[in-house]
């Protein structure tokens, strides 16, 4: 049989990197994200399981990148059987009428920009039978939280929005709902907070991918 093929995109550490990790037992993955030293723990995790990975190192901003990384995977492969999509960028909270203007822009370039980007290179890799991953955070509209939040909310509705367009000609586009996780993202948010109630993120990886049996 074929080997399946996962992309994940962000894949260098919290979920992320959880979700490659419990992915490589029954997928070749092709792990993306700007940490070169990162990708190399996990390729080094993953070996040490038995499964085997790509590591892309690059931005997932850079349209021309994102472009020939899905070139070459059509080429070796010609398809991808599962994408999940867990890059991100945390700007820092502060109020909106502080709001910082470079920290806007990446969170626009990152969250949602990448995604309406990323979203028509990967579904003819996709096609019918693939299934592609986000994954939501409840954020959006609290206070301090207006660069992250208002950003990933506009990629989750893109998300939906791809659901909704393919129930019934596929690939499958599921917006998953994480538990929350001790990751360095929520640590920005949260500095100082009591982790040990914080969900593992090898655990919520497994949970996620389970529900999608």
């Amino acid at each position: 049989m074929e080997q399946k093929i996962a992309l994940v995109t962000g894949a260098s550490r919290g979920l992320g990197a959880a979700l490659a990790e419990t992915l490589c037992d029954t997928y070749h993955v092709v792990a993306v994200a700007r940490t070169t030293g990162a990708l190399e723990e996990l390729d080094d995790r993953i070996q040490a399981r038995g499964g085997s990975a790509t590591l892309a190192p690059m931005d997932i901003t850079n349209t021309d990148a994102m472009a020939q990384l899905c070139r070459s995977i059509f080429d070796r492969w010609g398809r991808i059987d599962l994408w999940a999509h867990t890059a991100v960028h945390a700007a820092p909270m502060g109020p909106a009428f502080f709001l910082d203007q470079k920290d806007w822009r990446k969170s626009v370039d990152v969250n949602v920009t990448a995604t309406g980007v990323l979203i028509p290179f990967v579904a003819p890799l996709l096609g019918e039978a693939g299934t592609a991953l986000f994954f939501d955070d409840t954020h959006a509209g609290e206070k301090f939280f207006g660069a992250y939040g208002a950003s990933k909310a506009a990629q989750i509705a893109l998300a939906q929005s791809w659901a909704a367009e393919t129930v019934r000609t596929g690939p499958r586009v599921h917006v998953l709902s994480p538990a929350p996780m001790p990751t360095a993202t929520r640590a920005r948010f949260f500095p100082g907070e009591n982790r040990d109630g914080l969900a593992r993120p090898m655990d919520e990886a497994k949970r996620l991918l389970a529900g999608l049996a």
